[in-house]
């Protein structure tokens, strides 16, 4: 389905914390996989969505910190799924000119995941049709100790120019928007250096639900805000 009320002021990067899979196949008595499954494909149509209509920059919460917490057989069927996914999705965007950026440290999957994961990056380093950047087994806490660590070790004092180059996004805009799906009004641990000033919209729909008409009245509603990054207004 096309939108013809696409807003002028889109953002440059959009930031998705894609949450409600597992209460989404909970409603339907099927099991969490099969909210995840349901939770790849909204993602495609959506970050897809994102790219055809001129937003060059996407990221997408894909597996935290914290999810290697939930029980091992729903941690290995995320891990199956990635690597489909990688396959198939990256591969869709390789051929639209897309960059795959990670964020994470993802030495904690699976050495076949990871080869997936390296050779997507590498494929797509020199694209230039926009940048799809997914954060797996990442933390904003994480990130951040990361590169306080790396400076320390470098015996450099920052200025936060300096400092945002040594976080995983050194190269990327911060997100101008925040979506989170699910019900949920927090950021959870994600990119919280880079959201400072992130416009921020939660919605009660689950992600497996979300659709490309909610993308677009939530694109028309950050089109209407105003942002003045802590200045005053006149």
């Amino acid at each position: 389905m096309k939108f013809n009320n696409i807003p002028k002021n889109l953002p440059s990067h959009v930031a998705f914390i894609m949450d409600g899979n597992g209460r989404w196949a909970k409603k339907r008595f099927l099991p969490r996989k099969a909210g995840h499954r349901e939770g790849v494909k909204t993602m495609r149509r959506i970050v897809n969505e994102c790219f055809e209509i001129g937003i060059p920059f996407v990221s997408v919460y894909a597996f935290s910190t914290e999810n290697k917490n939930r029980p091992q057989d729903e941690v290995d069927s995320l891990f199956k799924l990635m690597e489909e996914y990688f396959t198939e999705f990256l591969s869709e965007l390789l051929e639209k000119n897309i960059c795959v950026r990670i964020m994470g440290d993802v030495s904690y999957f699976p050495e076949s995941l990871r080869n997936i994961i390296a050779d997507a990056i590498k494929k797509s380093a020199s694209n230039s049709g926009g940048t799809f950047n997914i954060a797996l087994n990442y933390g904003a806490r994480d990130e951040i100790l990361r590169a306080v660590n790396v400076a320390v070790q470098n015996g450099k004092q920052l200025d936060t120019a300096a400092f945002s180059k040594l976080l995983y996004t050194a190269d990327l805009p911060d997100p101008d928007l925040v979506v989170r799906t699910g019900g949920e009004s927090r950021l959870s641990n994600f990119m919280l250096y880079q959201c400072a000033y992130s416009e921020l919209f939660f919605t009660k729909t689950l992600w497996p639900d979300f659709s490309q008409k909610l993308l677009y009245e939530i694109l028309n509603d950050y089109s209407a805000r105003e942002r003045r990054f802590g200045k005053v207004k006149p």
